[in-house]
């Protein structure tokens, strides 16, 4: 990486162009671009982004594009490759375990309830339904027999 920092910068320097301008026509900021000539990888956290700043860096300076972009790809394959596979594998149990952080509606299913608490919930209805129908018969009747006794002594 240290390679193509250099390479950049020899051919911004050549240009003529201080690290201001092009930070100003790149719309990058000025330090991405020093570190990118720095060969500092580990300041970007995005490997895309830094990807695209180089591509459009090197277009820039009227460099090959697609060769600095294959030296970049080259150079994170070896240091990528030097990761043991046991420390990979390690790594990816650790993220299956850990539940996911963030509770909304949209990231936790459904809540399921046993079976007990539905035949208490329609146990509970049922019972209801059948107090309001026992009090409507009582009502009915007790009114029918009032208005009978009303009418018969008369």
């Amino acid at each position: 990486m240290n390679e193509i920092g250099s390479m950049l910068k020899e051919a911004r320097i050549n240009a003529g162009i201080s690290i201001k301008e092009a930070s100003e026509d790149l719309d990058i900021k000025d330090v991405e671009l020093a570190n990118i000539e720095d060969g500092s990888i580990g300041a970007f956290k995005d490997v895309f982004a830094l990807k695209d700043y180089l591509t459009n860096y090197a277009k820039y300076l009227g460099l090959d594009d697609k060769k600095i972009l294959d030296s970049f790809n080259e150079y994170l394959f070896e240091y990528t490759s030097k990761i043991p596979v046991k420390d990979i594998e390690k790594e990816l149990k650790e993220l299956k375990k850990e539940e996911p952080k963030v509770a909304s509606p949209y990231t936790i299913g459904p809540r399921k309830h046993k079976k007990s608490f539905y035949i208490a919930l329609y146990s509970c209805i049922i019972i209801i339904v059948l107090l309001v129908m026992i009090w409507s018969i009582r009502v009915i009747t007790v009114s029918n027999h009032v208005t009978h006794e009303i009418s018969y002594k008369r």
